[in-house]
């Protein structure tokens, strides 16, 4: 069965997701990667270029094929719950939310340059206003799909995994 982590961005869905692969021997796969290897750009390009609903359609095929491969870890963007048929093709499988207080989800962000290059804002208020409007309006949506939640704040990436691999074994 895939094991697929979800929650806002800057929560460490991608870094914990490769050591649970690791830990657990399997394929680790990002949703965020395979959008932007599809359409040639980062995801704040396609934003730029084309908008959020081309990106979110894109988004959306990515993951219907994603969850075909098995065994795998899985990471999704962290708005990827915000569309239906995505969080009907994720119910299959263990899904796992992330989070993190939105002061450790600014800080986070702020450290990760590649963030702010290859991530767009998606308020017009930015920092930490949207973080905080955002987390409220998906956290029903992640709290649904979850079947289980690991808070992410003062740890490592290291012991998230391990929390993980111990609650999935």
């Amino acid at each position: 069965m895939q094991l697929i982590l979800i929650g806002y961005r800057g929560t460490g869905k991608t870094t914990v997701a490769r050591r649970v692969a690791e830990l657990l021997e399997r394929t680790c796969l990002d949703a965020d990667v395979e959008v932007e290897r599809r359409a040639g750009k980062s995801i704040k390009q396609i934003f730029d270029d084309d908008g959020e609903q081309v990106f979110r359609e894109l988004e959306v095929q990515v993951i219907a094929d994603l969850v075909q491969h098995g065994h795998a870890v899985l990471s999704l963007g962290g708005g990827a719950v915000m569309r239906e048929e995505t969080r009907h093709a994720i119910a299959p499988g263990i899904v796992v939310w992330l989070t993190a207080r939105p002061e450790t989800v600014q800080a986070r962000m702020t450290e990760d340059t590649k963030t702010s290059q290859q991530r767009p804002n998606l308020t017009t208020s930015g920092g930490l206003a949207e973080i905080t409007s955002l987390l409220s309006q998906r956290a029903p949506l992640y709290r649904a799909c979850a079947d289980f939640t690991v808070e992410t704040d003062r740890k490592s990436a290291e012991q998230v995994a391990q929390e993980i691999v111990c609650l999935v074994k």
